[in-house]
């Protein structure tokens, strides 16, 4: 009776020549549904909660989920030189043949991918637990880096100032108001660069807290 169970589950999976299931069919869904959990925190709650940028969202989204199942049908394959090419070529994407990545969205990008491959390579020798511990611990301390640690990040623009009779060391807080009132940012500080006396115009350096401005640098919709 036995033999026949298993002889009917072998046919049942067996169609053509194709294995159409087999055990690692849940394993697969809970390691994805993990991925899945874990970037969409890191993407939707952390990265556009902070940017408010969206167009690296459809990158973030799929990238991490191809790199997944890149390296879970790899790791099936158990080829040692299929998966470090596989590893190679994924980390080779990050340099595109486009505009550069700046150094936050590279940054995010490669902890997408490196959870992705995390969850998918994780050897049964690992437990759901341990790999879900990996993926709050990086999720926890990306939001420590971003939302309070690392809050505040001063900016800073170089302009033309052309009222150079302000220019001088007793009407500095006049020329921080008339800079303020002019690019209708809070500047928490200001250098004063080449000054251009023939044009009466200066080259003048503010630094203020995108963060706590109406639009920032991050600030694309």
């Amino acid at each position: 009776m036995i033999t026949s169970l298993f002889l009917a589950k072998d046919k049942a999976t067996n169609i053509i020549g194709l294995q159409w299931f087999d055990e690692d069919f849940y394993l697969l869904l809970i390691r994805l549904c993990v991925n899945i959990v874990f970037i969409t925190i890191l993407i939707r709650f952390l990265y556009y909660q902070k940017t408010k940028r969206k167009d690296y969202l459809f990158t973030y989204y799929l990238i991490g989920t191809i790199t997944f199942f890149l390296c879970f049908g790899l790791k099936k394959l158990d080829i040692d030189t299929g998966m470090g090419l596989g590893l190679f070529a994924i980390f080779g994407i990050i340099r595109y043949r486009t505009d550069a990545i700046e150094i936050k969205e590279m940054t995010y990008l490669f902890l997408i991918i490196g959870l992705s491959v995390v969850n998918a390579l994780a050897s049964n020798q690992l437990s759901i637990a341990e790999m879900a511990l990996i993926n709050v611990f990086m999720v926890v301390l990306t939001y420590i880096l971003e939302f309070l640690w690392l809050m505040k990040h001063e900016t800073r623009k170089t302009i033309n100032y052309e009222r150079i009779d302000l220019i001088t060391p007793d009407k500095a807080p006049e020329m921080k108001k008339d800079i303020e009132t002019r690019t209708g940012l809070s500047i928490n500080r200001f250098e004063i660069g080449k000054i251009d006396f023939l044009n009466d115009t200066a080259q003048v350096r503010i630094f203020y807290y995108a963060e706590e401005q109406e639009f920032s640098d991050y600030h694309v919709d």
